[in-house]
């Protein structure tokens, strides 16, 4: 079915993936490594001239604080998360693939993506903050980037753009792709909260506590085989609690990429959205 999706076609954009927190690790594997790869070579076996391959910022997580981060900080290693585990195999493979005489590919990183049709992201923190099951991780003073929908559309179309006329400058090579606005994460959520009259969250958990409960819940759903996904992990926690933001200095110098919907613009759209 991939194959014949790559036929007749210029450019791939490859977008899809296995999201999620918990699961099994041959499940993430099968469609985030596996399946790239056979998006790879339906397009060597067809003669697609570009890919663009949609990757996460979590493929460098270290669990330590990233502020200010660049595409130098190496892909992450024992990433307790099996999604970010196999998305940094898969974005290794795309630009692996990258080849001047045939196919030229690329990698776009946006961070924690949010905006109109949402299902995932902010819905879930509301949902969560409604049942009262929500709680600041850590200090609550961490910044995050979010990138609005639209301008993750713009760096994907720019990414193909500029593959087209200046493959060289960004073939086989990965690209941050953010608003450029990192927020304090737990204020913009409260912000968030007063503005759907839900109220705002008070109750915080440590870092460490976080972790030990996060590390507790994958054991107890590892030996029990439990369904869902647990309340807490490892890697959510420290996701939640410490700085997640990246620069964005080489999409702008690369792909002419400038967010054009601003964080604040993008709340009304998305608040318009949400109580139409």
């Amino acid at each position: 079915a991939v194959r014949r999706t790559c036929a007749g076609v210029s450019t791939v954009f490859h977008v899809g993936a296995k999201v999620g927190i918990w699961g099994r690790y041959p499940d993430f594997r099968a469609v985030n490594v596996e399946g790239t790869q056979a998006v790879i070579n339906g397009c060597r076996d067809f003669g697609v001239l570009r890919l663009v391959f949609t990757s996460s910022p979590s493929v460098v997580f270290n669990g330590l604080d990233l502020a200010g981060a660049d595409e130098g900080l190496p892909y992450g290693r024992d990433i307790p998360a099996h999604y970010a585990a196999t998305k940094a195999l898969a974005e290794a493979a795309v630009l692996k693939a990258d080849d001047r005489g045939a196919l030229r590919t690329t990698a776009l990183r946006p961070h924690l993506v949010w905006g109109p049709g949402d299902t995932n992201l902010i819905p879930r923190v509301v949902e969560l903050a409604q049942k009262g099951r929500l709680r600041i991780l850590g200090s609550g003073r961490n910044r995050v980037d979010l990138t609005y929908i639209d301008n993750v559309v713009d760096a994907h179309l720019l990414a193909e753009k500029t593959l087209a006329e200046r493959s060289d400058s960004v073939g086989g090579r990965a690209f941050f792709i953010t608003n450029g606005e990192p927020v304090e994460l737990w204020s913009w959520i409260n912000a968030l909260l007063g503005r759907l009259g839900i109220p705002v969250l008070q109750k915080n958990i440590s870092l460490p506590t976080a972790r030990r409960l996060g590390a507790a819940c994958e054991c107890v759903w590892t030996v029990l085989r439990l369904r869902g996904e647990p309340p807490m992990t490892r890697f959510v926690a420290s996701e939640l609690a410490k700085d997640h933001w990246f620069s964005i200095e080489r999409a702008k110098r690369d792909l002419g990429y400038q967010p054009q919907v601003s964080m604040s613009e993008g709340l009304e759209r998305f608040l318009g959205w949400l109580n139409r």
